[in-house]
């Protein structure tokens, strides 16, 4: 077996005693030696050059060039004394090739270089042009045809029935029971999701101001029945849920003690509590009128979680209300789920809603370029989320199963 050979030390060597290889054949342009030199200007010569025994260079010869444009006389040098001359041949190439064939995690370039970008650092200094990183930068999802905040009205006979799957694009809707493990499994067809942004049932028998008196299932338990009712959900979310995966849960103050709790039961630890300040407040019979809701947020053990914003960020969230929330009584703004989708998920991840409601979760992926798979109980409500993405985008949803348009598929063509 052969041996591993480590460098022992590195040595300041004078630029006039390097040898170039004459018969290397990566090219270094002007602009990709001026960048090389702006790299060694502001972060330091970090990477040593490679040279044999006589001061042959092996790898770094860009740098050297570089090195002498800036007027340096020494440059830190690694001397490979153990490497035959066929193994110094070969070496010049594979030090270069071998770099060109790594590749780029996009999604996570764009969210180092938004934070870069707020830091105020140049950006060029990476390496990359003006162009390429205009591109980087660019938003993402769909500027959508309506107000994000509009949701279709409750149908009297829905389309959809228990068990139904819709295909939005990329996104999936399924008509079934956020507490079993079975339908969350047939909803995300093997795939794991990165985060868990939900809006369950508040169990405060809420009910809507509007002319229907709107209410929501699973709404009015027993305290140890919502509990378990919690932890099921929870459970059943962490079957499909990455290591490291966040969730975000909305809840009612009045019911904290059980959001709690079932999150502690199902192995989770809550890290933060958030509170959204409404623009207005919730008028009601209690002696302070309500004009926050909290919000859960944590992470499933097992892996790092990402943090894509910046540390400005504080747990007071103030989002204005939507203007009408006629077809969910507890609906949240578009802007806010956006904002927490945001801070911890990148292009292309899969957010999963348990609850679906009236497919806030939704519009914003779809406006932001990520992947949303929802789970809603009620028929009525799996109607509204896909009129509302149809109304956004302009775009028809499909029956996964069937593949029959929205539009054209009745309760007995299922």
């Amino acid at each position: 077996m052969k041996k591993h050979h480590a460098a022992e030390k590195i040595e300041q060597w004078a630029i006039d005693k390097l040898i170039p290889y004459a018969r290397n054949s990566r090219t270094h342009s002007d602009a990709q030696v001026a960048q090389i030199a702006a790299s060694i200007k502001e972060f330091g010569f970090t990477n040593p050059v490679l040279i044999d025994g006589e001061g042959g260079i092996i790898a770094g010869h860009g740098r050297v060039i570089a090195a002498r444009k800036l007027g340096l006389s020494e440059v830190p040098c690694i001397r490979l004394e153990h490497l035959t001359e066929a193994q110094k041949r070969a070496y010049v190439i594979a030090d270069n090739r071998l770099a060109l064939n790594s590749g780029w995690d996009t999604e996570m370039l764009k969210v180092e270089f938004a934070d870069l970008q707020e830091l105020g650092f140049d950006l060029e200094l990476t390496g990359f042009d003006l162009d390429e990183i205009k591109e980087l930068l660019a938003p993402v999802g769909t500027e959508g045809l309506t107000d994000p905040d509009d949701a279709p009205p409750l149908p009297e006979t829905p389309r959809t029935v228990p068990g139904d799957i819709w295909v939005m694009g990329k996104h999936r809707l399924l008509c079934g029971d956020s507490t079993s493990m079975d339908d969350l499994a047939k909803l995300c067809e093997g795939q794991l999701v990165d985060m868990w942004l939900t809006d369950p049932p508040y169990n405060v028998a809420y009910e809507g101001k509007t002319k229907d008196a709107l209410k929501i299932k699973n709404d009015e338990m027993g305290d140890d029945q919502f509990r378990q009712f919690l932890r099921d959900a929870y459970t059943a979310a962490d079957t499909v849920m990455k290591p490291g995966a966040v969730f975000y849960i909305w809840h009612a103050d009045s019911e904290g003690y059980n959001f709690r709790g079932a999150a502690k039961d199902a192995g989770w630890t809550v890290r933060q509590c958030l509170i959204w300040e409404k623009s207005s407040m919730v008028m009601g019979r209690q002696d302070y009128h309500w004009k926050h809701e909290p919000c859960l947020y944590g992470w499933k053990e097992g892996a790092g979680h990402l943090w894509a914003a910046d540390r400005k960020q504080t747990t007071i969230l103030e989002f204005d209300k939507p203007s009408r929330n006629g077809e969910h009584p507890t609906m949240k703004p578009v802007a806010l789920f956006e904002y927490q989708m945001l801070n911890n998920t990148k292009g292309g991840d899969i957010v999963l809603d348990s609850f679906g409601g009236s497919g806030t979760t939704l519009v914003a992926a779809e406006k932001n370029g990520r992947i949303a798979y929802l789970m809603e109980l009620d028929p009525k409500y799996c109607d509204v989320i896909v009129k509302r993405w149809q109304n956004f985008t302009g775009k028809i949803a499909t029956h996964a199963e069937t593949g029959e348009p929205f539009a054209e598929v009745t309760n007995e063509s299922n």
